[in-house]
């Protein structure tokens, strides 16, 4: 089985014939759908999908993986994720750039009462303003943001909602996966290193980080609760600007 036929298979357990909206009748002896249900409603042969789910068959078309992701109901990243498996995503070959533009340091050091970060692919924060820099001041290394969430017990502190967070983190470093090989490498090293990560990333749940709510239990300001708006920056693939903000007076609080 490929990362294609494993990422069909664990979706395709997680979703109920009532919310494929199939008739149930009788005891089911297999969690969610069954191969045959999403070939009906993909509108593809039940022996073409299985080759599929087994890797057997490994060069589908954009229609058909149009079809299975509705089917599975999969949402616009778990279609994009899809895509990227089945090799129909455009491919880049040069390497994301670690460096952030002067430019864009300034318009994040510009957000004066709300905490910003620049990040990459694998959720590293490659720079941060001052309020960003004092919200996570309690994590041992807060730029290695996925070591820290499952490695660092301050995480758990910080974050009100851990698991939350750390499951909404997980999903986003698996859409950047199939693009990033240093993504991958360390996926496969929290694999071995974190029970918890390998449960949440056996999910194969796929998100982008876009609009979050989180709250921290921070030592020195208490309890903040704020929302992030997620930003791709353009000119530089991979990066983007995370812009958290709240009503409370975060310089006051933090500095």
């Amino acid at each position: 089985m490929n990362d294609l036929g494993e990422f069909l298979r664990v979706r395709r357990a997680q979703v109920s014939p009532e919310e494929a909206g199939l008739p149930v009748s009788g005891a089911r002896r297999v969690a969610g759908l069954r191969r045959e249900e999403v070939a009906v409603l993909a509108g593809v042969s039940a022996d073409y999908y299985t080759r599929l789910e087994q890797g057997r068959e490994r060069n589908p078309s954009g229609q058909v993986v149009d079809a299975i992701a509705r089917a599975l109901r999969l949402g616009q990243n778990g279609r994009w994720y899809a895509y990227q498996l089945a090799g129909l995503a455009p491919r880049t070959d040069k390497p994301d750039s670690e460096e952030v533009a002067p430019e864009l340091l300034q318009l994040m050091d510009s957000f004066e009462s709300a905490v910003a970060y620049i990040i990459n692919r694998r959720l590293d924060i490659l720079a941060c303003n001052n309020l960003a820099d004092a919200l996570l001041a309690p994590l041992a290394n807060p730029h290695a943001m996925m070591h820290s969430l499952f490695h660092d017990p301050a995480a758990r502190e910080l974050f009100d909602d851990w698991p939350t967070t750390a499951r909404d983190s997980v999903e986003a470093l698996r859409l950047a996966s199939p693009d990033d090989p240093t993504a991958g490498r360390l996926v496969d090293e929290l694999i071995a290193s974190s029970n918890e990560f390998a449960e949440f990333w056996k999910d194969h749940g796929v998100n982008s980080l876009g609009s979050k709510v989180k709250t921290f239990n921070h030592p020195v300001a208490g309890r903040l609760t704020l929302t992030y708006q997620t930003f791709d920056v353009q000119a530089a693939p991979g990066q983007s600007l995370m812009v958290g903000t709240t009503d409370q007076d975060l310089a006051k609080l933090l500095t």
